[in-house]
């Protein structure tokens, strides 16, 4: 029962996070924001939106290596898996501007909560206390701000207009109303769905003697990133690969800042299961696409590359387990 539970439940996270991100892009558009800012600031928020709540319902319940894990493992994935995958379909370009801010942000947020999670002198899990939450959400606010801020400037500009102008409007935009209603509808069937998977989920898993830090990093963190999967794959597929891009970026600088900063205020998160090696993985997925996009895009031999690196991440895991 718990496996069709399961199955029914992913289901509805990928139905409510479309729903949830096609509202928010038709709001979006209409106030002609970029395709990059649509996927970092509208579709990352959206798509990060089970990462949220399973993190959130982890801290409620306790379990701080559920709420840390999940967000290490989507952030993984993210980047090895999804742009990995894509990539390899789709090569996937990098713009300069991309790497003046964004990309950049999402390496410093991610060296920040390892030091903030990590004693690096005795090895053992520190605390990100309700201050360090703080600090998290500070750099959230000052992402979103600086993202509609200067998408605004180059819109003033003609930049971003003329960027608008030239995508094709491939389908009719929804009214504003009915936009509204998807996001709402969205949102309650992501929370709802969410539920049911983290419960099952660990229910699955703990059946085979597997541990809540493996869980998190894997089962859940996969799980709950499938609306980033399906997101970006959707927007290579129309051949707008910045969305796919901005989609994933937007999303890892989300999970940490805004998921562990609002996780923290629930009760401090100390997590000694999630390890350095996690982290430092979590690091170096972040600073790829920097890496990268001194060539300009991420080419399929690329992709393919950080796909096996996934792969490689997830049999050291579980080997892990098995010994």
């Amino acid at each position: 029962m718990e496996y069709i539970i399961l199955i029914i439940s992913l289901v509805g996270i990928v139905y409510g996070a479309d729903f949830l991100v096609a509202g928010a892009v038709s709001i979006a558009k209409k106030y002609k924001v970029s395709d990059f800012v649509i996927g970092a600031a509208i579709v990352g928020v959206g798509t990060s939106m089970p990462e949220l709540v399973v993190s959130f319902l982890g801290a409620i319940g306790g379990n701080a290596d559920v709420a840390i894990g999940n967000v290490v493992g989507s952030n993984i994935f993210n980047v090895l898996g999804i742009l990995g995958l894509t990539a390899m379909f789709f090569p996937i370009a990098i713009d300069k501007a991309n790497m003046k801010f964004e990309i950049p942000l999402c390496i410093f947020v991610s060296l920040l909560v390892t030091v903030l999670a990590l004693n690096f002198f005795n090895g053992s899990a520190a605390t990100i206390s309700r201050i360090d939450g703080l600090v998290l959400l500070a750099c959230f606010i000052l992402f979103m701000w600086y993202s509609f801020y200067r998408d605004r400037k180059n819109t003033v500009s003609g930049t971003a207009v003329q960027q608008n102008e030239a995508r094709p409007e491939e389908e009719e935009q929804s009214p504003l109303w009915l936009a509204i209603v998807k996001v709402v509808g969205g949102l309650a069937i992501l929370i709802t769905s969410c539920d049911f998977f983290v419960d099952n989920a660990v229910l699955i898993a703990k059946s085979f003697g597997v541990n809540d830090a493996f869980i998190s990093l894997t089962l859940i963190a996969c799980g709950t990133s499938l609306p980033e999967l399906a997101a970006s794959v959707v927007a290579a597929v129309k051949k707008n690969t910045q969305m796919a891009l901005g989609n994933i970026v937007g999303s890892n600088i989300f999970n940490i800042t805004l998921i562990l900063g609002l996780s923290s205020q629930v009760m401090p998160l100390t997590s000694a299961g999630i390890t350095s090696v996690d982290y430092a993985v979590m690091i170096i997925a972040a600073v790829i696409p920097l890496l990268l996009g001194f060539t300009g895009r991420i080419n399929r031999l690329s992709g393919t590359i950080m796909l096996l690196g996934f792969i490689g991440y997830t049999w050291y895991l579980l080997s892990g387990q098995i010994a």
